[in-house]
């Protein structure tokens, strides 16, 4: 495990060439990743959240590609379409694959895009697949799609459904930036523009290999219960949350946490794991009823609230 604690310090030290802190939702992206699943990215606009995932994709040597969330935007415009080819005076449809084929997609403003076109991403979220017509395309190995919308300008906006941004493993929040960090930011993008080379840390093999590596990382069965049991505490907690989380929010939660231990280069899963996790898993699997949002509470206040009640 020594040996990933040193690869992730080069890759964080490569992606601060270009990023400037956001070091939590830089290493919950890449949890996610770990994790063979897919990360929802919400903050407001200018936080570089396009500009970590194109970044992570340089760094980790995948194919990178970007779809803008459009009201106008087709299902046929990410998942690719039958166009006509012409040759030696025959007509024939073939596949014009589209973006989706890509091992790391950033859907921007997802939430711009209809629900048809939205419900285009689920079979291959969740398939690692794409279907057109009567064929079935598999997707390169690793894949991810890494969404991003903003909490503002809801006007014009499709929410995802509870169902759709269940399939998303962790929402990660992005904040602004401290003092001195906006200071440099400001220093690195209106100074001497200059190209910052990037070497690529992680293979596309080896990325396999660690999420395999995820997998098998021991959990002590007090620590998984802790896990368990603040699931459950969404179900039967109807002061706060009208809709609790399902099993899959268990699931993520566990193999969430054996990522964040292999990140930290240790071979088994702590309690705080699973506490620092808790949050992105979480918070966009519950609902709340009207007496929390009637006393202002957040999904983050009423899960940090239940975190105290779990021993």
């Amino acid at each position: 495990m020594v040996k990933y604690k040193e690869m992730f310090e080069d890759l964080f030290k490569e992606m601060h060439k270009v990023v400037i802190g956001q070091d939590e939702a830089i290493e919950q992206v890449l949890i996610a990743m770990m994790c063979d699943s897919n990360a929802l990215l919400e903050g407001y606009p200018g936080l570089a959240k396009t500009l970590t995932i194109k970044t992570m994709a340089q760094l980790l040597g995948m194919k990178f590609s970007r779809i803008q969330g459009t009201p106008d935007l087709m299902p046929s415009d990410i998942t690719g379409t039958n166009i006509i080819t012409e040759s030696g005076g025959k007509r024939d449809f073939r596949f014009q694959p589209g973006p989706v084929f890509a091992n790391i997609v950033l859907t921007d403003e997802i939430n711009r895009a209809t629900p048809k076109t939205q419900s285009a991403l689920l079979e291959a979220m969740q398939e690692k697949q794409v279907t057109v017509g009567n064929e079935t395309f598999k997707l390169d190995l690793p894949f991810f799609v890494l969404a991003t919308q903003n909490p503002i300008e809801q006007e014009g906006t499709y929410p995802l459904p509870e169902a759709q941004a269940d399939r998303f493993l962790l929402k990660v929040i992005l904040g602004y930036p401290k003092e001195d960090e906006e200071d440099k930011i400001v220093d690195r993008f209106t100074g001497e523009i200059s190209e910052r080379k990037l070497k690529p840390i992680i293979s596309k093999d080896q990325f396999l290999s660690l999420q395999q590596t995820v997998r098998q990382v021991p959990i002590a069965n007090e620590v998984k219960k802790r896990a368990i049991s603040l699931v459950l505490k969404t179900r039967t907690e109807k002061d706060l949350i009208l809709y609790g989380a399902s099993p899959r929010a268990s699931i993520g939660l566990v193999l969430a946490a054996k990522a964040r231990a292999i990140l930290n280069g240790r071979n088994h899963v702590l309690s705080e794991d699973i506490d620092a996790m808790s949050l992105p898993v979480l918070r966009h699997r519950i609902i709340l009823n009207f007496e929390a949002e009637r006393k202002g509470m957040k999904t983050d206040d009423v899960i940090k609230e239940l975190m105290k009640k779990v021993k």
